[in-house]
């Protein structure tokens, strides 16, 4: 069986490095918010290009907790709208209704599957505050266009970028477009802890200072609290296997862009439908997501013959249990692309002879 993501296999790459790290942790006697805590912060901010980068616990928190500081800095009050792929992981979507703001959901670009102008332009109203792209599967969103759009309309724009650790357009990178960018590091991202973890970054040291204060407690300084906030940090240990995996993120990336140009050259199916990106060469390709009018078969197809496929996303937000409110909506792109989305095998541990296998089966599917 080709796997998925065999995260094990990957990790033992560099298990040496990973373990030491940990005993430096360790032996430190230093857990929370300590020297691993700053160099990774230090270091993964000079990676994406940012001013500033604060860990957190998890990729949730870090969108709840950037909205959050701009509620507390009177640029968000609550019911202000905020606009956000229905296509999207529902964490995008909690981040937004836990702050007691307002989610507008809008319809993707069927070919790229981010946000695309003519969504975002007919959906502001006088109460839209700001945009929330998510740079899905690791395919960056038209940024460009995106913030002459946020800066006419005088919009905040934060980016998801769960998915997109070192993505660009432009040369530029995800998270550094927008006022602030939100990072999840859970196991099975592209740079993954072995835990949970996330990060913000940002250029804007107002946003920065109440970031850091909210992450621990609303405090700069022990015992005086200046906000209502919570404990979400990033720990020593995290960070110390952040710092190495790293170190090693563009030579995966590199790996998972070739897989990428090998599927689009060389998947030839017209039963199915391959992904269009917007920057071939700086996609980071997180997930290769293909689309197929005959899901449930290609799927059983491909794993009778060894191939372990996932669906990114089985159901879509506004048919949520949780979000009954959205029932209703009209999204029938999204509908449509959550009853064909299938994601295949990309890995940066996966084999020439595995890569190859994957085409050839894809490349002898029939309805």
């Amino acid at each position: 069986m080709i796997p998925f993501l065999d995260l094990k296999a990957i990790n033992a790459q560099y298990r040496e490095e990973l373990i030491e790290a940990c005993s430096r942790v360790i032996d430190s006697g230093w857990f929370v918010h300590g020297v691993e805590v700053k160099a990774f912060e230090a270091e993964f901010a000079a990676y994406c290009g940012a001013k500033h980068a604060i860990g957190v616990a998890n990729g949730l928190d870090a969108l709840i907790l950037t909205l959050r500081a701009w509620k507390e800095l009177g640029k968000l009050k609550e019911g202000d709208e905020i606009i956000v792929p229905a296509n999207t992981y529902i964490a995008s979507i909690l981040a937004i209704s836990e702050n007691k703001l307002t989610p507008i959901l809008v319809e993707p670009d069927a070919e790229n599957f981010n946000l695309s102008l003519k969504s975002i332009t007919s959906a502001i109203t006088s109460k839209t505050k700001a945009i929330l792209p998510v740079h899905l599967y690791g395919k960056i969103s038209p940024m460009k266009e995106i913030m002459a759009l946020a800066r006419e309309h005088n919009l905040l724009v934060l980016e998801d970028c769960a998915q997109s650790h070192g993505a660009m357009i432009a040369g530029k990178k995800a998270g550094t477009w927008g006022g602030a960018g939100a990072f999840s590091f859970y196991p099975g991202k592209n740079l993954g802890a072995l835990g949970d973890a996330g990060a913000i970054i940002t250029n804007d040291d107002e946003l920065y200072n109440v970031l850091i204060a909210l992450r621990n407690y609303g405090s700069h300084e022990k015992y005086k609290n200046n906000y209502k906030g919570v404990n979400s940090r990033l720990d020593e240990i995290q960070a110390s296997i952040l710092r190495v995996k790293l170190r090693f993120l563009d030579e995966e990336t590199e790996r998972r862009q070739r897989i990428a140009r090998r599927y689009l050259q060389e998947i030839n199916n017209p039963l199915i439908k391959l992904p269009i990106s917007l920057a071939k060469e700086e996609d980071v390709w997180h997930l290769f997501v293909i689309r197929t009018g005959y899901r449930d078969k290609l799927q059983k197809f491909l794993d009778e013959n060894g191939i372990q496929t996932l669906i990114h996303y089985p159901i879509a937000v506004h048919k949520q249990q949780a979000y009954l409110e959205f029932q209703d909506q009209s999204l029938p792109i999204t509908e449509l692309l959550h009853e064909e989305v299938i994601s295949i095998p990309i890995s940066p541990i996966m084999t020439d002879a595995e890569v190859s296998f994957v085409i050839e089966i894809l490349n002898k599917f029939r309805k």
